[in-house]
């Protein structure tokens, strides 16, 4: 019997009773990490790390939760369960299942270089490994964060030298807190929208040592950005909202913006490398250090990474999933701020 089954609700654990990162509504499940394509609303208990909590009472409310650290292992109906670090976002857990001495992991979402947020990612050995593949492609290898961090640091420095604003599309919730750190480190001038205001205060009142930000205020003069950082979540390219910087820089950061010509596409001054997501090695190389008989890919290039690991001796299989869209978590916590 397979540890985990592929069903219509999501990844589902006969033996214990439980999903994980379900895309239904269901009894019990377990959570990778705060993202909405991950961690839905409807489930009746919800099992995460310590650092996911906070998010998804953000987002989804009061609800059944508990909590565990990376390493902790809990026994659901004598099937043993633990959480590891993923490294993709604050709180983000690869999840290892064993179970009469079969070990499955499922990682969710993770990138393999330390970003100091949020957890250096664990390789984990497995009999059958469960990996994404969002940029499971050769042509995504990312430089190293120090570079990029540099870079839009003297980005930001050209820009008040022109005497504008930078405005910095990311994440609500995992990119945002590596960009306000990396602005942090040379100006204090730092404004957030709603979304990104409201995750970062989250995540600052729950302990974590983060740089405070300013909230963008409606009725604000125009004059008190002038020179200043705003960082603002996907929704905002385009919008009303952001004409309240001008004059202003628009810098994009995605990993899709390794391909040459997307920031274009979008309008923005300047597209910047940086994910939440591991590249082309890291996928390698964490497949690799598991040691797993047996590859399951879901989400991103499926089809052309789990083909690459098979003819490079891996056994592995594409899966498809409900998982993918990061912008959709921008969406729903703009809705709350």
């Amino acid at each position: 019997m397979a540890l985990i089954d592929f069903t219509d609700k999501g990844l589902f654990c006969p033996a214990g009773g439980f999903y994980l990162d379900p895309w239904k509504p269901v009894d019990k499940a377990i959570i990778t990490h705060a993202h909405s394509d991950h961690a839905r609303f409807g489930s009746k208990h919800y099992l995460c790390h310590h650092y996911t909590t906070p998010i998804l009472k953000l987002r989804l409310g009061e609800n059944n939760y508990q909590s565990v650290e990376w390493g902790e292992t809990t026994i659901i109906n004598g099937v043993n369960v633990s959480l590891h670090p993923a490294g993709h976002i604050i709180g983000s857990s690869q999840v290892r299942i064993e179970y009469n001495g079969e070990v499955w992991v499922f990682t969710g979402d993770f990138k393999t270089e330390n970003d100091g947020l949020s957890g250096a990612f664990e390789p984990v050995k497995c009999n059958t490994f469960i990996t994404e593949s969002t940029f499971g492609l050769p042509i995504y290898k990312w430089k190293k964060q120090s570079i990029v961090y540099s870079d839009i640091q003297n980005w930001v420095r050209n820009n008040q030298e022109a005497n504008k604003a930078s405005v910095i599309i990311a994440y609500s919730l995992g990119k945002a807190q590596r960009v306000i750190e990396a602005v942090s480190e040379i100006t204090d001038d730092i404004y957030a929208h709603g979304a990104v205001y409201n995750v970062q205060q989250t995540l600052i009142n729950a302990g974590h040592p983060l740089h405070a930000v300013k909230k963008v205020e409606a009725d604000a003069s125009k004059s008190l950005y002038r020179k200043a950082v705003i960082v603002a979540p996907s929704g905002a390219e385009g919008s009303p909202w952001i004409k309240r910087f001008t004059p202003f820089s628009l810098a994009i950061c995605s990993g899709w913006m390794q391909v040459r010509g997307n920031a274009r596409r979008k309008n923005a001054d300047r597209g910047f490398v940086l994910s939440d997501h591991a590249d082309w090695d890291g996928l390698l190389s964490a497949v690799k250090e598991t040691e797993a008989g047996k590859v399951f890919v879901t989400h991103g290039f499926q089809a052309a990474f789990s083909k690459y690991l098979d003819e490079s001796g891996i056994p592995a299989a594409e899966v498809k999933t409900a998982y993918g869209d990061d912008e959709e978590t921008d969406k729903e916590i703009e809705a709350t701020a």
